[in-house]
């Protein structure tokens, strides 16, 4: 194997492989030059009073805001609030909803009876549920960590499950054949033939938690990414609105390469 991986290129693969490279530092540029083009371009709508700086904000604004809170320290305790939230949220999601779609894929006849319920309270708008959240679990973090389990959990389910049912059944077959056991079935076949579907739900839910994250810190919160949005906007301080939003796009982005980053690792 590594005398064939050490085997020299032939000149069509190395045009391929620069054409390749040279197409993706086209996307990283033209992503940069893209970016930099909105904020000159709010930038200057903001100076030259053709968008209401109050309402709209500005990247100097912003930036300004992003100093001050740094320096009171406000900036990293919300963020900490919101990301610890999301992480518990997501790594229940996980747990729960693997055994969950495990325990379905193992029992025909509980996937079959529960199938339509979970599709049900997959469809259900999580929000409706806040308000009797707040009121079965009191205003703390365990009413925003439930809501966002809540807003993962049935789909990852379902998900799970009908990847885990779509195996390949003459694996199965084979593995019985050869005196296995279902036990077999799940180490050796399902759960290494099902890790990428595994790793593509993770990068959902993530996602997903941390939108669930944000909707129980609307109504049920005193610190966190969602309490500032709240709170600026009631005190009409939109720039920290604005502010506490960027810093959560970039909090979306970063917990996404981090899943991108275990995929890789998994390869």
């Amino acid at each position: 194997m590594n005398e064939k991986s050490q085997l020299p290129r032939s000149q069509s693969q190395e045009e391929f492989l620069s054409r390749e490279l040279l197409h993706r530092r086209r996307v990283k540029i033209t992503r940069v030059m893209l970016t930099v083009l909105l904020l000159a371009l709010w930038e200057l709508s903001a100076s030259m009073d053709w968008i209401d700086s109050f309402i709209f904000s500005s990247p100097s604004r912003i930036f300004l805001c992003l100093g001050t809170m740094i320096r009171d320290g406000s900036l990293f305790l919300h963020t900490g609030v919101t990301l610890l939230e999301t992480l518990i949220s997501f790594f229940a999601v996980v747990f729960f909803g693997l055994v969950a779609a495990l325990l379905l894929w193992s029992f025909r006849s509980l996937a079959e009876i529960l199938e339509p319920f979970l599709v049900m309270l997959n469809s259900l708008p999580k929000s409706a549920l806040a308000p009797l959240l707040i009121v079965w679990l009191g205003n703390n973090m365990n009413t925003i960590i439930v809501a966002a389990v809540s807003v993962a959990l049935f789909g990852s389910i379902l998900t799970l499950y009908t990847g885990f049912a779509s195996l390949d059944q003459d694996q199965i077959k084979l593995i019985y054949s050869l005196g296995g056991t279902k036990k077999d079935v799940l180490l050796k076949v399902l759960l290494p033939g099902s890790l990428p579907m595994i790793i593509s739900n993770m990068k959902v839910n993530i996602g997903l938690c941390l939108v669930g994250v944000i909707i129980g810190e609307f109504l049920s919160s005193k610190a966190g990414l969602g309490y500032l949005i709240t709170y600026g906007s009631q005190t009409f301080a939109m720039t920290m609105v604005v502010t506490s939003i960027v810093v959560l796009c970039l909090l979306s982005v970063i917990l996404y390469q981090g899943i991108a980053l275990v995929e890789k690792r998994l390869k």
